[in-house]
């Protein structure tokens, strides 16, 4: 069996499958050149679309440079292709029959907010990560109620999982982040909408480096 890939400390990508295929995959196939956490398909299908396909041919671009890719919600994929794991927008109550339901071995990560609750059942869970959404105000995260720093500070003192920040962040206001203690930051339009996705890449992962 394969080895199980991790989450790593840094930027970590959230694609829109919405995005015309061939735009998606060529910025994907530009940020793969840089030094990523990992990747995650966002539950933002188009109607009618060869979802699995999509899924499969971004798992297989990602493999082939060691970075894992995650689907948001849809846990039941990874019965299907190669996913290596998946990422909830809420805990699921049925999380130990999903386990087995799968039944090999799988990254798993929950958005969390303001209640602290869901951080101790994510820790609880044994998952590999939390994700707080939304740092700042957000578009691609207009339904994430905004985290209070001193939330995520108090999450830092309950769990030793990796805690990534997610919803508005930008290179330029990663400075309003420095007394904070996280892991990485989780981007959407912020990467794979940029005219140099490579670029903006660079500027996240130089930002991180400074914490």
């Amino acid at each position: 069996m394969e080895k199980k890939r991790k989450i790593i400390p840094g930027v970590y990508v959230v694609i829109d499958p919405w995005t015309d295929e061939s735009i998606l995959l060529h910025n994907l196939s530009i940020i793969l050149k840089e030094k990523i956490a990992g990747v995650q398909l966002w539950d933002h299908f188009c109607p009618d679309s060869n979802n699995l396909k999509l899924v499969r041919k971004v798992t297989k671009m990602c493999h082939e440079n060691n970075i894992p890719v995650l689907i948001n919600n849809h846990w039941e994929w990874l019965l299907k292709t190669d996913l290596d794991g998946v990422h909830f927008d809420n805990a699921p109550g049925n999380y130990a029959r999903i386990k087995k339901s799968i039944n090999r071995e799988f990254i798993s990560g929950l958005t969390c907010s303001n209640d602290l609750s869901l951080v101790k059942w994510a820790d609880d869970n044994r998952m590999d990560y939390i994700s707080f959404c939304s740092i700042f105000p957000s578009s691609t995260s207009n339904s994430c109620e905004l985290v209070k720093f001193e939330t995520i500070s108090l999450a830092k003192e309950m769990t030793s999982m990796p805690v990534f920040l997610s919803g508005g962040i930008r290179p330029e206001n990663m400075h309003k982040l420095n007394n904070l203690q996280y892991d990485g930051v989780a981007v959407v339009s912020g990467i794979m909408q940029s005219r140099a996705p490579d670029e903006s890449v660079k500027a996240y992962i130089n930002q991180l480096n400074r914490i």
